[in-house]
This record gives structure tokens, sequence and C-alpha cells, in this order.
């Protein structure tokens, strides 16, 4: 395509913003050179923070992907349709533990009346393509997918899909952000062209395992062998992938109005002190599983030229639940009630400091030595069991790192946010009853 082709075509684009949902896998807080990593460079991800608006609290929607996932495309909290932990993953057909419910109305299924075509591209995890439990991104309101059911290689990855069926094994050599990115850029081409707003969701499955990265990609890290060195290239290779993203934009003359989001799903895989999982939450306490920040508190960026022109961080707490009501608040949307995520756009316009709305976590198995319900409400964190455990309180303001418990001390307060955690958990029972 020329570029003077889509110059001419650029006064009949769309005047609503297309929007782009990018994500990585077990990234870190710490897992970027602009978060201060001290091995790490993400060039293209440091560009997007010093261009467009930085999030330096923002919060996966659970400590694992499959319901982070689910509460970016929702905005509601995974507990209230059943998705509890990430789903099977012990291979690439395996089946899943857990399917998107059809009731759940999706981002995509909001945007579809109002012209948008949609697209998912790289890790689903929120159901299979077929069988007992389908929910597949078709199922789902997007017109066409280029996807897995869950994990795969970093490198020649074994099983892609879309709605027509398996992907030939020789189509997919290589680096696995590449492939993915070359079905994404695919699909947003063909929006352009047709002068259709588009919706597309990029999923990256780097640097979740089995991480491995290609030589190019390892090579400036060879003094750090074995997995590390894997992992630094896959960033690498995801970082490369969102500067391509990127240029495509401006190369189409629709970067103005994109709304382009990043984040990870949850914090970095594994134990802090191994060489086998060199990633890190940076000053924060906990990784992935936990309700520990470590754990939820992932590097996050937006960018959208047409209405923050100016770079900015925003300090306030936000989440991948935002997502859908703050979408549908830019369009002029009405906001459903029954929603956990919060519309972002006044925080984002410089109207509000703080966020006006708790946000609560729960999670299942192995939370990595955290209790597993959490309720965040401005400066406090109450981590708890309801269970008669020791509870956990954080001032979030004085000690993010999570080092001193004050429960002992403010039982006042322990007491007021439990109370709303009840609430709130009993809330999610009833959504799942269909209530």
């Amino acid at each position: 395509m020329r570029r003077r082709h889509f110059l001419q075509l650029l006064a009949t684009q769309p005047t609503r913003p297309n929007i782009i949902l990018a994500m990585a896998d077990d990234q870190g807080w710490g897992d970027t050179s602009y978060n201060g990593h001290h091995i790490l460079s993400t060039p293209n991800l440091d560009a997007m923070a010093a261009a467009g608006i930085r999030f330096d609290r923002f919060y996966s929607g659970a400590p694992v992907c499959s319901p982070t996932r689910g509460s970016a495309l929702t905005g509601r909290h995974p507990f209230r349709y059943g998705i509890f932990f990430a789903n099977a993953d012990t291979g690439a057909d395996s089946p899943s533990k857990y399917a998107l419910p059809s009731r759940e109305r999706t981002l995509a299924e909001y945007l579809k009346p109002l012209g948008y075509t949609a697209g998912h591209f790289g890790k689903w995890h929120l159901g299979d393509f077929a069988g007992e439990k389908r929910s597949s991104p078709v199922d789902n309101g997007f017109d066409e997918f280029f996807s897995t059911t869950r994990k795969v290689s970093t490198v020649n990855p074994e099983a892609y899909w879309t709605e027509r069926g398996r992907v030939p094994t020789a189509e997919l050599e290589g680096d696995d952000s590449r492939i993915l990115m070359d079905a994404a850029l695919a699909f947003i081409e063909k929006a352009v062209k047709r002068r259709q707003p588009f919706f597309a969701v990029i999923w990256f499955h780097a640097p979740h395992e089995p991480v491995v990265a290609t030589q190019r990609h390892r090579a400036p890290y060879t003094q750090y062998p074995g997995k590390p060195e894997h992992y630094y290239g896959a960033i690498a290779a995801l970082d490369e992938q969102m500067g391509r993203l990127r240029e495509t934009l401006r190369y189409l003359n629709v970067e103005q109005n994109t709304m382009l989001w990043y984040a990870s799903d949850n914090g970095p895989e594994g134990d802090a002190l191994s060489q086998k999982s060199p990633g890190t939450a940076g000053p924060f306490r906990g990784r992935k599983r936990s309700l520990f920040e470590g754990g939820i508190r992932v590097p996050a960026i937006l960018e959208w030229p047409a209405r923050y022109k100016a770079s900015g961080i925003v300090s306030a707490a936000a989440s991948t639940s935002d997502y859908l009501p703050t979408i549908l608040a830019a369009l002029r949307q009405p906001i459903p009630k029954e929603l956990d995520g919060i519309n972002l756009l006044p925080i984002l316009d410089g109207k509000r400091r703080l966020r006006q709305s708790p946000l609560a976590f729960e999670t299942i198995l192995d939370s990595r030595g955290s209790p597993k319900l959490c309720w965040i409400e401005d400066r406090w964190k109450l981590l708890t069991g309801l269970d008669g455990t020791e509870e956990l309180l954080f001032d979030l303001d004085a000690d993010p790192a999570e080092s001193q418990n004050l429960a002992a001390s403010h039982p006042r307060i322990c007491a007021t946010l439990r109370a709303k955690l009840e609430n709130w958990r009993a809330s999610c029972t009833r959504s799942r009853e269909g209530l």
C-alpha cells in the first residue's frame, strides 16, 4: 500500500477512535527499561511511556492470566462469571477448565453496533475453539482471530487457529511475537482500507514459559546465559513488535485517533532469587499468583494522541477492568451499572486525582503466601482470607513495598474494609448464579 493512497483516505477515515488492547504475558512491573531495569532495553515501550500516559499504579484484574483477560474484555471481575484461575496449561490442545459464559457481554460486542470490526490475535485463554468448553473469539463478538487457546513456545509456536481451522505448522516458524503481529497488522490494514474503525486485541505469549528467544534477540544478552538470556530476548522481541505496530499506525495515518493500551496480565513468574525466573516486580513484594503488589501491579501505558497530546503520569489506581467503561465513555455510550471497572477519563483528563471506587481481588489455589482476598481503597489495602487467619493491612502511600502490617493498630479500618469485601464477594456469588 502506498503512503499517498492513505493520505487520500485520511480525510474520510472514521471519526470514532480505533482501539487496540495489547498485553504481555507474565511481564513484571520492573521488566521495562522505563521502570528502571538495569539490563533490559525496551526502547519502544519507553517511547510509548514518554509520549503517552504512563500508569504507575495499574493492576491486572487477577494474579494469573485467564481471569485478567476476562476482566479486560468485560469490565467485570472474573469471579462474577466463574473464571477463578488460569485455564488448563498442559498443552496447546488440552481441554480448558473454564469458558467465558455467553451471557457476558464483551467489548467487541459493545463495539459491533457502532460499526467496528474486531479481531483477536495471540493468546485467548478464555475457552476452547471447539468442544464442551467452547468460547472462542468469534463466539464473543470478534469477526476474526489468529489465536491460541493458551500458552505456546515463544519461538516456533506449535499451534495457532483461525475461525477456519488450524494453521499449518510450516507457517509458524520464527519469533512468536512477530508471527501474531503479522496477522494483527494485516487485519488493521484491511480495516483502514475499508475506512472502518477497528478493535484489535493483541495478546502476546512473551515472556510466559516456555520462554525462548531467537539468536538475534538474545544477542545483546549473551553475558546472561541460560533462562535470563532467553527471557530478556523474548521481551526484546515483544518490544520490537510494539515498535512495528506504532510505525504501521503512523504509516497508515491512523496513529492520532487510535487508543493504544498496553499492560501485562500479572506479575512475573517464579522465585525472585532464582536464575530460572529472571523477571522482576521492581520494588514490590510478591510475584505471579500472589495478591501482594508484585503479583498484580503491572506496567501499563495508553497512547491516544488525538486526545492526549502531552505525556503524563497517572498515580491513581487503575485496572484492566477499567478498559471497557473508559472506552464506552470515550465513545459517549452508556456505561452498564453491573461493571466492576470505572471510567478513567476524569483521571486521564486531570479532573480527578484519586480513584473514587475500590478494587477487589480474589484468587484460588497457590497464592505464594498471600491471603486469597484483597480490598484496595485509596491508600489502604486489606489482605484477608475471611476465615479467621491473620489479616494484613498496608498503607500503600507510605509503604508500597508492603513491609509493615498495620492491622493491629487500625482495627476499625480493617473492619470497615472487611465488611465491604464480604458484601462484594456475596455480590459476585449472586452474579454467577444469574441473579
